[in-house]
Parts: structure tokens; C-alpha cells; sequence
């Protein structure tokens, strides 16, 4: 049997990580560098396009578990992110060149991945090999026809990412370094405090700035627009990305109006992004009205914010909780394509895919784990057919199955959760690998 994936982000190095680690020979195809998405900038695999937060590390929070579960099922990406980690308070958050750089080196050396370095126009869904399909949302082109063609249909919206600044520019005598409620090193984060004359005249600006794309479209709640979070209200964004909780200002001893935080981009901490900024104004607007950030007035902008179309299959109707084509069982799909929503997310299903493909070609039953665990809930819901205004889902407790008796304390009944489900996922691999 032949196996093949295609596409070399989060999703893809993970599923022929698994396939390799199998014992598998794998061609692992990647169209970088003879060509790029309009959101890739590096040759290198695994990517990160948006933040470089892998979000929460902690163990009693969704993200900090699904971590932990795809540690345990032998990930790639989770031990190289916390190899590069930067400072980020409760946070895992990487420096995302040094991240990349090490998957693309594990990739390239396991001797049983080969890298096959072509623009693929096609999905082989031939008997002889299996293929998982981990492109990403922003596939186009003749492969994005290929997959409209066997699916029948496709989802579609728009994604954004933040801007980034240098450290050295930013006016420290305003802004201060502080993670909230004091979780991590002051360092991790710097804090741009407003006065709520300041927040109200910056959100005027804001509502009122020039977007890059003059008619509406639709976008994911988790990468809403700065701007068009701030147009559903004046102080949707004090409640957002701009929150003050767990802050005080030192110039005044009091909490903020509201804050903007700067988050460490990369190991030398000389570049921070701003965090919840994703963007969709024109450049000069972005250092027109971000520049009116206190602390930010000579900012330094090393990348605008901008905003690219991501495109998503009908999982629910095409997919099993083993990320496998119904109609084509020896077709795989693996992350944002799928309709999971974040990096580790991605990572997490193309964890799945690969194994699965592994088990499928050896006659062997799937490996689908309870809604119990995170990884199991996730894929859970992008195959479950009774969901029809179908959305990108992330890792979060509340997809969870609920813990009886139920627990009031929050912490406590998040740990307990996080508890039992990595208990039913040594229980779910050790029954998979007996049967």
C-alpha cells in the first residue's frame, strides 16, 4: 500500500509523522517553495501564518489538554513547540521560525518520509494507495477543484491575522510589562493602557478607518476583525481583545480603561504582535489608528495585519469521527480544511488521520476516541451529521461530555475533566492496539 499526503503544515507533518513512525514509507507533498498561499512567507514546514500562541499550557484549560492528549499520542509539533517556546505568561507560544525550522529538520531526516516538492493538481483515490489531504484552508487552484469535485461542495469564509512590531519602539515610559493576574514572567507581555478618552476616541478611528475589501463578508467569531468587532459596539472590544482584568497600571495603581497587549513573536523578545489585532485596513490605516495606541505613537510596523479567504469541506456529511471520506474510505482529510479551528486543533487531526490511515491499510478498526477527551470531542463534531449550520469549532471544555455529579468550582471541575480524559484515552489506545 502506498501512502500519500499532501500538504506540509501542522496537519500533514503530524499525519506522515504518524504513518512514518508506523514503519510506513510515506511521499509527503509540499508545493512550497515553487509556490505560496498569499498568507505564507517561509519555505519551511508546519507554518505559522497567524499568531505564534499555541494558546493556553496549563492542564485544567481546553488547549492546555489537548496538548497534553496529542503529547501522549506520539506528536511531533507539541514537543518541538515546547523545545521553542517563548515567554507568553500561562501561555505556549514558540518562536514561530526556530518552530518551523525544527519540524522541517525532523521531517526531512526520518528515513522513512520522502518529500516530494510539487504542486499536486489532483487526489488519488485509487485502491492501491491511501491519501490524506491536509492543504489547508486556502487551497485553490486545480487541487481546490479536485476536492469540490469528489466532495460536492465546499464552506467558505475569511481569516485574519494581527500586526507586528519592534520592541525597541515601543515607549516604555507609557506601556508596561505585566501578564494578567500575574501568571508568568513581566516580560511576557507588554500592556498598552488607555483612558477611557483615549479608548473612545481610538475606537471612532477605529469603526471609521478604510478595510482593504469594501464589501461584507462572513468570518469565524476567533478572528474577528479589530474593526469589525468595534462596529458591533463601542465597548465590544473592552470586553474582547482589550480587556483590562488582571491588570494595573503602574503610573496610576489603578486598572485601566482598557489595554492592548503585545505579545513575545519570537526567543529575543525584539518582536511583539498585538494581540486579538487580526486586520483587515489598509496599511496606511493600520499605522494611521494602531499608531494611536498608547506606547505605540512611534511604532514600528515589521508586518501589517491582512486577511486571506479559508475554505472548508461539509465535514458532517462528508466525513467519519475517523477523519475519512465516507465515499472514498481510502481518502483522509486532515486540519482547518476538516472545520477544526486552530493550530494545535489542525495538528491534533492530522494526528488522527495518520494513524487511522496506518490502521485502515492494515485491516484494523479505526481509532475513535471518546467525546471524553478533547481530540475525540473535536472530531466528534465534525462528523456528526445532525449539526447543520456547520462552524469551525476549537478546543474549548464545553464540547466536552459533562462530569457527573457536577462539579460548582470552575478550576476544579476543569481538572477533573482533564483528569478523566486522559484516563479514557490510555483506556480508548490500549483497547484500539488489542483488537
Amino acid at each position: 500500500m502506498e501512502f500519500n499526503v499532501i500538504g506540509a503544515g501542522l496537519a500533514g507533518t503530524e499525519a506522515a509523522w504518524q504513518i512514518a513512525q508506523a514503519g510506513y514509507g510515506v511521499k509527503l507533498f509540499e508545493q512550497k517553495p515553487l509556490k505560496r498561499s498569499p498568507a505564507h512567507s517561509s519555505d519551511d514546514f508546519a507554518e505559522l501564518v497567524c499568531s505564534n500562541s499555541l494558546k493556553a499550557a496549563r492542564l485544567d484549560s481546553a488547549a492546555g489538554l489537548l496538548k497534553e492528549e496529542m503529547a501522549r499520542l506520539g506528536s511531533l509539533t507539541v514537543p518541538v513547540a515546547r523545545s521553542n517556546a517563548v515567554a507568553a505568561g500561562g501561555a505556549l507560544a514558540v518562536d514561530r521560525e526556530r518552530f518551523s525550522a525544527a519540524v522541517t529538520e525532523k521531517i526531512r531526516s526520518h528515513p522513512n518520509i520522502t518529500v516530494v516538492q510539487a504542486e499536486v493538481g489532483g487526489i488519488d483515490a485509487s485502491p492501491g494507495s491511501i491519501t490524506v489531504v491536509a492543504t489547508g484552508p486556502l487551497t485553490d487552484g486545480d487541487m481546490g477543484k479536485s476536492i469540490e469535485k469528489l466532495c460536492g461542495g465546499r464552506l467558505s469564509f475569511y481569516d485574519a491575522a494581527a500586526p507586528i512590531v519592534t520592541a525597541e519602539s515601543v515607549d516604555m515610559s507609557v506601556a508596561f510589562g505585566a501578564s494578567r493576574y500575574g501568571r508568568g514572567g513581566e516580560d511576557d507581555y507588554i500592556n498598552c493602557p488607555f483612558s477611557r478618552e483615549q479608548y473612545e476616541r481610538f475606537i471612532e478611528e477605529l469603526v471609521n478607518a478604510q478595510g482593504a475589501v469594501l464589501h461584507d463578508f462572513d468570518v469565524y467569531e476567533g478572528c474577528m476583525p479589530i474593526e469589525k468587532l468595534a462596529k458591533r459596539g463601542a465597548d465590544a472590544p473592552r470586553f474582547g481583545p482589550m480587556k483590562p482584568v488582571g491588570l494595573t497600571d503602574p503610573r496610576t495603581g489603578r486598572r485601566p480603561w482598557a489595554a492592548v497587549q503585545l505579545r513575545r513573536e519570537n526567543s529575543a523578545g525584539t518582536m511583539f504582535n498585538i494581540v486579538g489585532f487580526q486586520t483587515n485596513l489598509k496599511f496606511g490605516e493600520q499605522k494611521r489608528v494602531f499608531s494611536m495606541i498608547p506606547g505605540l505613537e512611534n511604532a514600528v510596523f515589521v508586518r501589517y495585519g491582512v486577511m486571506h479567504r479559508n475554505t472548508f469541506i461539509d465535514s458532517p456529511r462528508l466525513l467519519n469521527a475517523a477523519y475519512q471520506l465516507k465515499k472514498e474510505p481510502n481518502v483522509f482529510f486532515a486540519g482547518q480544511i476538516t472545520g477544526v479551528e486552530g493550530y494545535m486543533e489542525s495538528a491534533s487531526s492530522g494526528i488522527m488521520a495518520g494513524i487511522n490511515a496506518v490502521r485502515y491499510a492494515q485491516g484494523r478498526k479505526p481509532l475513535i476516541l471518546p467525546r471524553t477527551t478533547m481530540i475525540g470531542a473535536l472530531s466528534s463534531y465534525i462528523s456528526d451529521e445532525s449539526v447543520s449550520d456547520f462552524q469551525p469549532m476549537g478546543a474549548n471544555f464545553g464540547v466536552l461530555e459533562p462530569i457527573e455529579p457536577k462539579i460548582k468550582d470552575k478550576k476544579q471541575r476543569y481538572q477533573a475533566l482533564a483528569n478523566r480524559a486522559l484516563k479514557d484515552l490510555e483506556r480508548s489506545v490500549l483497547d484500539a492496539d488489542n483488537s
